[in-house]
């Protein structure tokens, strides 16, 4: 049950599979129903959908400070990471931005006014789009970051992340029984907090290995309690403004069931699916080389199937959640997976878009 140090590669294309598989998901289980009958059911089933789904940008992350923050990184020039970074996000911010603002104008018919397009650009153009801002963050603090995964000592790793969690998951638990005002101590002991834990979580989890069953354990395990902790909040206290507090990435429930998730894919062989599913493996390359203009993309493939502008309609106001969320999340990636490979054969479309 302890970590046990040996490091092995990561099957990375895996796990941006089930990274984006999931953030399509998410966002696919947010579409508000029809009507309010069956409302029960409708809830139970896309909570259900949430709290797995939810462990996406999480799962994202982990992934990302595994990739840069190698102690083999550590002498790259800082000019010269950030350099490479900007050009992997910078020019898609840019394209991106800019289409989704028509997106606004021309499929949502929105107003645009200079204030809304400022703090568009301050915040973000879409509701997915903050994910960008949050990768140039870790960005920026990844040079100051190497050096203390290539010169710190293992057990230095492991406090900062014991005091992350503390910080970041445990006092706001303690706060949300509102019998005591911990905000202070949380912004002011704790200051070692938000996504950074999940970044360094990357190269640290590299180096733990847990029996199958126990991990399983804990997924089923923050997977249930997201269930439960959001059901409690929402009907019996009633408390509509705690509602997406468990689903929070920066949650016990939510950190427990990331990192699970995350070691059980990297008990996966690097190459999955391998040379035993040629085709299938051709696919899930394609998907990964991919993955940030899918992820920037596939809000408007998931809105324009909802609405019917492909000529049909797969949506949570004709079909039962259980079968229209799978549904729509598979359609929705192969679409936007196609139309992304279609656009990159445009020298200029594929320098900007990702």
């Amino acid at each position: 049950m302890y970590p046990k140090t040996g490091q092995s590669p990561l099957p990375v294309n895996l796990i941006r599979l089930v990274a984006i598989v999931l953030v399509i998901m998410l966002h696919a289980s947010g579409e508000p129903p029809a009507n309010d009958l069956q409302e029960m059911m409708y809830w139970l089933t896309t909570t259900a959908y949430n709290s797995f789904a939810a462990t996406c940008v999480p799962l994202f992350v982990i992934l990302s400070g595994a990739l840069h923050l190698q102690p083999s990184k550590v002498n790259e020039p800082i000019k010269v990471f950030l350099k490479k970074r900007f050009n992997r996000i910078g020019w898609a911010f840019m394209f991106w931005t800019a289409a989704y603002f028509a997106w606004r104008y021309f499929a949502n018919h929105e107003v645009l006014t200079l204030n809304s397009i400022v703090q568009g650009l301050l915040s973000g153009a879409y509701i997915h789009m903050w994910f960008l801002y949050l990768i140039a963050g870790l960005y920026l603090i990844t040079p100051v970051l190497r050096l203390i995964t290539a010169h710190g000592e293992r057990h230095l790793l492991k406090y900062l992340l014991v005091l992350w969690f503390l910080g970041t998951a445990v006092v706001p638990l303690l706060q949300l029984t509102r019998v005591y005002d911990l905000s202070m101590i949380q912004v002011n002991v704790f200051v070692f907090g938000g996504w950074i834990g999940y970044y360094i979580l990357g190269v640290y989890l590299q180096k733990v290995q847990l029996r199958s069953l126990i991990l399983y354990g804990l997924l089923i395990l923050g997977f249930a309690w997201t269930m439960i902790g959001t059901f409690l909040v929402t009907f019996p206290f009633n408390s509509l403004g705690r509602y997406y507090f468990f689903y929070d990435s920066l949650t016990i429930n939510m950190i427990t069931s990331t990192v699970a998730l995350f070691l059980i894919l990297s008990k996966h062989k690097p190459d999955w699916p391998g040379n035993n599913h040629p085709h299938c493996n051709r696919v899930v390359q394609a998907i990964s080389a991919n993955i940030l203009p899918i992820y920037l993309f596939h809000y408007m493939i998931l809105e324009s199937l909802q609405r019917g502008y492909f000529g049909f309609k797969i949506s949570l106001t004709i079909l039962d959640p259980i079968v229209e969320v799978p549904l729509i999340t598979v359609v929705t990636l192969f679409i936007t997976l196609g139309l992304i490979l279609f656009m990159k054969k445009v020298p200029v479309l594929k320098k900007i878009i990702g």
